[in-house]
């Protein structure tokens, strides 16, 4: 798979099967996690991989009843759970699919935590020296046949994480991935145009060349209220579809 391919459709898998992830896919996969930039090549980026084990378990079950008190929140306050939701709208597949997310929690095949070591006070910057490493992952998964989300749970239960691992203070847990081999599979991700999000010489104004490759669909950046799904069929389909 080429690099531009796998920039394109590595999507955020929820769904996996239920088979371990190997030792050496393991292994691969976090070497390029660990190939990351980070400010002045500090490489302050560390990784807690959690597949089995009693910390394992422990962290899955506290991570998993986070995540369903966050998500019963978040369907309502965002308008997952409306019931004149189209049921093959994004918005009701998304729902169905965090539904099972937050459900299986517990079963997912391995819980990555990417941490941070701080080494100054707390900058807009510093999570440039970590997410970069967990793009690297994500990406390096999808290479080989695996999938994973990194998602915001574990900020819940911090704490209780802190202790369990022995992170040490003065280390950010900066997130939670979950990785395994996908029950569907990647595919294409839909955002929205180019010339929505790109611009030229002035905020909100497109430059020319800002047009999506032909066939390229589209959908609407989160909850709740904007038009779901569009597509252009060819190169004349630019910032006249926006909107």
């Amino acid at each position: 798979m080429g690099l531009l391919a796998g920039l394109t459709t590595t999507r955020a898998i929820r769904r996996y099967r239920d088979e371990p992830v190997p030792a050496e896919a393991l292994r691969a996969i976090l070497f390029a996690a660990t190939r990351a930039p980070s400010g002045s090549n500090r490489q302050p980026f560390r990784f807690v991989v959690l597949a089995d084990g009693p910390n394992a378990d422990a962290a899955k079950r506290l991570v998993g009843d986070a995540a369903r008190r966050i998500w019963q929140t978040k369907q309502h306050t965002d308008g997952y759970d409306r019931a004149d939701a189209e049921p093959a709208s994004p918005r009701a597949r998304l729902a169905r699919t965090m539904r099972h997310y937050v459900d299986t929690f517990e079963q997912v095949p391995v819980l990555i935590l990417p941490c941070l070591v701080r080494y100054r006070e707390p900058t807009l910057m510093e999570g440039a020296s970590v997410y970069p490493a967990c793009q690297n992952l994500l990406l390096a998964a999808r290479a080989l046949g695996y999938g994973g989300a990194l998602t915001g749970f574990g900020l819940a239960v911090d704490a209780e994480l802190r202790a369990l691992l022995d992170v040490p203070e003065g280390t950010v847990i900066a997130g939670a991935i979950t990785l395994g081999r996908p029950a569907g599979q990647h595919g294409p991700v839909r955002r929205r145009p180019l010339a929505e999000l790109v611009y030229g010489e002035t905020w909100g104004e497109a430059p020319a060349w800002a047009i999506d490759p032909p066939g390229t669909t589209f959908t609407a950046a989160g909850p709740p209220n904007a038009t779901e799904t569009r597509s252009v069929p060819g190169p004349d389909a630019g910032a006249g579809t926006a909107g």
